[in-house]
């Protein structure tokens, strides 16, 4: 992979890792509940979904989905659906209840597996994976060393933007140390997850 291809990745998925999302609000609601470390956990889960979509975009699947209608409108409905039943719970989760421990395992677990879930059913994934990211693969290039490189990049960008966003609001959550406060980011969290996914299923359906 050219150099200047690299780096041209490399801001895409920083843009991308920076830019709030559904995966964005999931870890920082998850900060607000759990503490900055512990949501680091789904932040892993949307890390390993993405090498499935990697995968997927070098092999060419994603690129063939994103130009399938149906295909690409059954993936648009069942994450809009996922992320929707996040959002909800979010929204509607108990202010009030104490922070978890952080060494709690079924939190850890059901986390990671949110974290999962998300990505592989995120609009805004196919957006980056499936119209984007093959157009980075140099078809005389060897596909597995260039998908290696591609995975380390974006595993990098991600856990980065995530890992931002999840000290960030630990810090709110030591700031304003307030039921009212996380009730009300919670659901402006999830109205904002729900939204851009919704946005990114229209933005495919347009090009």
């Amino acid at each position: 992979m050219d150099l200047s291809v690299w780096l041209a990745l490399m801001a895409l998925f920083l843009a991308g890792g920076l830019t709030p999302g559904p995966a964005v609000m999931m870890v920082m609601s998850a900060s607000l509940r759990y503490g900055a470390p512990t949501a680091l956990i789904p932040a892993l889960g949307v890390s390993a979904a993405n090498l499935v979509w990697i995968t997927l975009a070098a092999t060419g699947i994603a690129a063939f989905a994103a130009q399938a209608p149906l295909v690409l409108l059954g993936l648009k409905i069942a994450g809009i659906c996922f992320i929707g039943w996040l959002a909800w719970t979010m929204a509607t989760a108990d202010p009030h209840r104490p922070r978890a421990r952080p060494d709690q395992a079924p939190a850890r677990a059901n986390l990671f597996g949110r974290g999962i879930g998300l990505q592989l059913l995120n609009p805004n994934a196919l957006v980056f994976f499936g119209l984007l990211l093959p157009g980075y693969f140099d078809p005389v290039r060897p596909l597995v060393q260039q998908a290696l490189y591609i995975m380390a990049t974006v595993t990098f960008t991600e856990m980065l933007g995530l890992s931002f966003y999840a000290w960030l609001a630990d810090a709110m959550n030591r700031r304003f140390q307030s039921p009212v406060f996380t009730r009300w980011f919670n659901r402006l969290a999830a109205a904002a997850m729900l939204i851009s996914a919704v946005f990114a299923a229209i933005m495919t359906t347009s090009r």
